[in-house]
């Protein structure tokens, strides 16, 4: 039977197709059974935290839902199981293994209180590695048995569309499986760069991809690119005692403020971390005693250099899961330039009931939360009878550094190009956490700064924080700014004694006045 649709217009005055539900059931367009149905209500392409995501809210507004994920191997063979990047090579082990570190500074500083520890302090990379890698095995089985709570259909294949409404995949015993859906929602996020004009980066280097799952302490450490994830990754290798070198081509942390960029950075090299800044590799070979010499070149000068390591871990950027999908079988758009797929403010692509959410998806934040929160509004605007689209302004976030940075709305460079530099107010301080002061570690690059319009009432258009638990300050004052406040409330608000996010409420000094932002006193 042919599918019968309306045309709806939602919110947006954006025009969708509708199938038409009949006492049998939905019916669509979908090749696959016997009277013309689709197997599944929606089915997901890609097991990480949006796609997941989406297929639970789906599952539990009743729903018949699928997921297809397949992990392909790394380059050095790394793989892992079901939850996508942020559990299994991202976020989760990340934020483990920079917690490691800030335990080493940690017992480093225990003597100042009274505690009496053995020295030196020793660091056991693989009892780490086993115990980070165990929580993440288990939370791939707590994916699985989730899916199988809420009767969400699993399959551990790699899919490739067939046409619009259809994707093939092949298991690993070579048994080919077909499925179709109503609506197919792909978020396969994306995986590391490998900079394949460099002789040697493939067969000698490896990623993010690879190294929370070395069984074997990566040594002496070159990272390449001046990421977050390369920031975090150098920031947790430098503190748990490795020799590490950050090779930057040009500016740390795009696309952040760059003020707390460079505080970080020069944090990072006042505790260890070596910086080779405006150089880029150009050859890595492997020397008869298995160490890794790397030839790079000083963009500024030409002089070209070399030195000795053990590891190099390429940090230079994420590539969009999309090749090898098959879109064009579907007639998904791309953008032609990073493959990213393009979508409308309904997650949409140019194939009305074919989505994108996540890292895949052209014009979105590559963080989990907002890959998390924009799949499960999907789905219930698809099964919920909801109109309500993911905001994607004011999204909060922190870089776990060793002194972290945390994050919400428009950097300073930002809010200058927005509304110009007289009508911006930017109030700030440096501080010293309570807890440096006994051991009295330096506190030179704890600051804070917010960003306002200086007209009254003063509304907050950024917040940037950088010191301990960056994370947990930042997503408490982020409700706040998304709620539109102004720096008045902020004044208004009563701090709490004795911590460090308490410093954002007694914000009274303002760049342009020029006075000394240093905070004394307790």
């Amino acid at each position: 039977m042919a599918t019968m649709a309306t045309l709806a217009r939602g919110p947006g005055a954006r025009f969708r197709w509708w199938p038409w539900a009949s006492a049998g059931g939905v019916r669509g367009a979908a090749r696959g059974s016997a009277a013309g149905q689709p197997e599944y209500n929606l089915l997901v392409i890609g097991g990480g935290s949006g796609g997941l995501a989406c297929a639970k809210e789906a599952a539990q507004l009743g729903r018949k839902v699928a997921v297809v994920d397949y992990v392909e191997p790394s380059p050095r063979g790394t793989q892992w199981g079901l939850g996508g990047t942020c559990v299994n090579v991202g976020c989760i082990p990340k934020k483990l293994m920079h917690h490691a570190a800030l335990l080493g500074h940690v017992i480093k500083d225990a003597h100042h209180y009274g505690w009496e520890t053995a020295q030196p302090i020793r660091h056991d990379w693989k009892k780490m590695a086993e115990a980070v890698q165990n929580h993440v095995k288990s939370l791939n089985w707590g994916h699985r048995v989730q899916l199988q709570e809420r009767k969400v259909k699993y399959f551990n294949i790699k899919a490739t569309f067939v046409d619009k409404h259809t994707v093939r995949g092949v298991t690993k015993d070579g048994k080919e499986t077909v499925l179709s859906a109503e609506h197919i929602v792909i978020a396969t996020g994306g995986r590391p760069k490998y900079p394949n004009h460099i002789e040697g980066a493939l067969e000698y280097g490896i990623t993010s991809d690879d190294i929370f799952w070395l069984k074997e302490s990566p040594g002496k450490t070159l990272v390449v690119g001046a990421s977050y994830v390369a920031l975090e990754c150098a920031g947790f290798l430098t503190g748990i005692g490795l020799d590490t070198t950050v090779m930057v081509r040009s500016i740390p942390l795009r696309g952040f403020d760059q003020q707390m960029s460079s505080l970080v950075t020069e944090h990072m090299e006042s505790h260890g971390t070596r910086f080779l800044r405006g150089c880029i590799p150009s050859r890595i070979q492997r020397l008869p005693d298995g160490q890794l010499q790397v030839t790079w070149e000083d963009c500024a000068s030409g002089k070209k250099d070399t030195d000795t390591f053990n590891t190099v871990l390429w940090a230079i950027g994420r590539i969009p899961q999309t090749r090898g999908l098959n879109l064009e079988k579907a007639g998904v758009n791309t953008n032609p330039e990073n493959q990213k797929i393009l979508v409308d403010s309904w997650e949409a692509t140019s194939v009305p009931h074919i989505y994108a959410i996540g890292d895949v998806a052209e014009g979105r934040p590559e963080l989990t939360p907002t890959a998390i929160m924009a799949g499960k509004l999907l789905a219930q605007r698809l099964f919920g009878q909801s109109s309500e689209l993911m905001d994607y302004d004011n999204v909060p976030t922190t870089v776990f550094t060793p002194l972290e940075y945390g994050c919400v709305g428009l950097s300073e460079e930002e809010a200058v190009a927005r509304y110009g530099q007289e009508r911006i107010e930017v109030y700030h301080a440096y501080y010293k956490p309570l807890e440096f002061t006994v051991a009295d570690r330096d506190a030179s690059q704890c600051y804070i700064k917010m960003v306002c319009l200086r007209e009254p009432p003063q509304l907050v258009l950024g917040l940037h924080f950088l010191g301990p638990n960056a994370g947990e300050v930042t997503q408490g004052f982020a409700l706040g700014i998304k709620c539109r406040a102004s720096y008045a409330q902020v004044m208004r608000t009563v701090g709490i004694h004795p911590t460090c996010s308490e410093e954002i409420v007694k914000l009274r000094i303002s760049k342009r006045s020029g006075l000394d932002p240093t905070v004394t006193g307790c």
